[in-house]
């Protein structure tokens, strides 16, 4: 039986449209996840939208709409998005949704049940923007003078009669955590920041509203709704089969990665795992707090006029081509920039000259003087041997760094295979070979087959319907890591009376738009 990996997204807040930063994170966990399915694991992906919370219904009201209304058109286009983008997920999970409703009530009910949850009265700053309460030691002073929380959005001061969390019953119990298992929280700068957060002492945490009602209610309690970080988390679990379906639920919980922006760290590596010890279940194996992605240098906002559409890059540019660059270009934990340019120039150099140039010389060889037959082995020489040999260690280390989440690390270890390939064939010269020396031509073209694909197979998490037409291309049907530990494909495929097509070009040189619509 395959071992299971359950790989979550944070579930994206739809007051408004999709952009990069959500693009991003969904690339990244749909090529974590991708890449654990070829390692042979039993993968569920789980992505989605978080609908409940005040700034969702003061939305609305600035449309003059039904907040429900809203929710579902917010939701719809981080489907689309999703879908557009190529993600590969089992559940796009809504927290509108009957399982998550009866889900979010049944940790209500466990914390409960616990005694870590009292009825109080909550007065302190609340942050709309963040969703999120703040200490005054915590706040900074904006340029006008005025509170701001530690984000820089704006606080206001809250009177409510409120159900309280005993936070501060897990702050041993946190700190013990972290300590035994130092992989929880990811990056080790998030880390950090945690540990000194927890460190500095905790405080019960309001969980309930009664200033409005969209969310989900608060069992037993009339006119209380759960404070939207309370069930926006608990989709982790309902999306598993918490409480009805037990069988389903410990096969995949607990999750094996929680990915999330670094902004939300704390409420997946403090409130989140203080929740799961309340209600007596498992915590996650870990949470990776990723950066932001820059526009140009420059955090995007609406006031600046500054937000990309992902949809839209992906339009002019490719989806493949958006995915590679993101995945290549920032170093993942960390922030990065793009710009229409980087992209371009990135997926040019790389896919485009490179890999793409690699496949297109090659199979065009094939098919124009072979007749589209398999190059005969013949006996590899000491060249073919290294060049197999390096191709091989760029896919392990490619392998390894993206085991340990080290994206753009793995795919310049890649790089270096597809760099290899290129030197070797303009060494080699199999179009001088031709008439010098055909035994030798063959040789060199099946050492370029087997290579590439090698390079394809592994770089297909990243640029998943690219490479799936090159494999085509070569007929490669085996895809995952245990295939490429054989070389029997080749002679099978031979005998099979496979013939290579002339190729189409898979990675196309793209250029600047210079329309006034284009991205920045």
């Amino acid at each position: 039986m395959a071992d299971p990996y359950y790989i979550t997204t944070a579930i994206h807040y739809p007051n408004g449209r999709p952009h990069i930063g959500h693009a991003y994170e969904m690339i990244a966990a749909d090529a974590i996840a991708r890449f654990q399915r070829q390692a042979g694991r039993d993968v569920r992906f789980q992505t989605g939208t978080d609908e409940h919370g005040l700034k969702m219904v003061q939305t609305a009201r600035d449309r003059g709409m039904e907040v429900r209304a809203l929710a579902d058109e917010m939701s719809r286009y981080f489907q689309q998005m999703a879908s557009g983008l190529n993600i590969s997920c089992d559940r796009f999970i809504r927290t509108v949704e009957p399982d998550h409703y009866a889900a979010s009530q049944a940790i209500w009910r466990a914390m409960a049940d616990a005694g870590d949850l009292y009825l109080d009265r909550y007065e302190g700053w609340y942050s709309v923007r963040d969703e999120a309460f703040y200490e005054e030691k915590e706040l900074i002073e904006g340029e006008d003078g005025t509170k701001l929380s530690p984000q820089g959005t704006p606080v206001e001061w809250t009177a409510e009669e409120t159900w309280f969390f005993r936070l501060s019953k897990y702050q041993q119990p946190l700190l013990d955590h972290y300590k035994a298992n130092p992989d929880f929280i990811r990056p080790e700068s998030r880390r950090n920041e945690i540990l000194r957060f927890v460190e500095g002492g905790l405080t019960d945490l309001s969980v309930s509203r009664t200033s409005f009602d969209w969310g989900v209610p608060v069992p037993d309690s009339p006119g209380h709704v759960m404070y939207v970080w309370v069930d926006a988390l608990t989709n982790y679990i309902s999306g598993a089969g918490y409480p009805n379906d037990p069988e389903e639920f410990s096969k995949w919980w607990p999750a094996d990665l929680h990915l999330i922006g670094k902004d939300i760290v704390r409420f997946h590596a403090v409130y989140w795992p203080a929740f799961l010890m309340s209600a007596k279940l498992p915590l996650p194996d870990q949470v990776f707090g990723h950066g932001f992605v820059l526009n140009r240098g420059e955090k995007m906002s609406k006031s600046t006029g500054n937000v990309v559409d992902p949809m839209q890059l992906a339009e002019l540019y490719g989806v493949d081509a958006l995915r590679y660059f993101l995945m290549r270009d920032i170093s993942f934990g960390q922030d990065g920039s793009f710009s229409a340019e980087a992209i371009v120039t990135r997926a040019n150099a790389d896919l485009s000259n490179s890999f793409g140039n690699l496949a297109q010389r090659t199979l065009s060889f094939i098919a124009k003087n072979l007749g589209g037959e398999l190059p005969q082995p013949g006996k590899g020489n000491p060249a073919d041997n290294a060049l197999l040999e390096e191709v091989r260690g760029s896919c392990a280390a490619f392998r390894r760094a993206f085991d340990d989440l080290a994206l753009s690390q793995a795919v310049e270890a890649w790089m270096a295979g597809v760099f290899a390939c290129n030197q070797y064939i303009d060494a080699q010269a199999p179009w001088a070979l031709r008439k010098t020396d055909p035994e030798r031509m063959h040789a060199v073209l099946g050492t370029l087959l087997r290579a590439i694909r090698h390079l394809g197979v592994t770089i297909e998490p990243v640029v998943p319907a690219s490479a799936a037409k090159m494999l085509d291309q070569l007929g490669v049907a085996d895809r995952d890591h245990a295939s490429l530990e054989t070389e029997d494909w080749y002679d099978q495929l031979a005998t099979s009376g496979f013939k290579i097509a002339p190729p189409t070009p898979i990675f196309p040189r793209l250029a600047i738009e210079e329309s006034e619509d284009a991205p920045a």
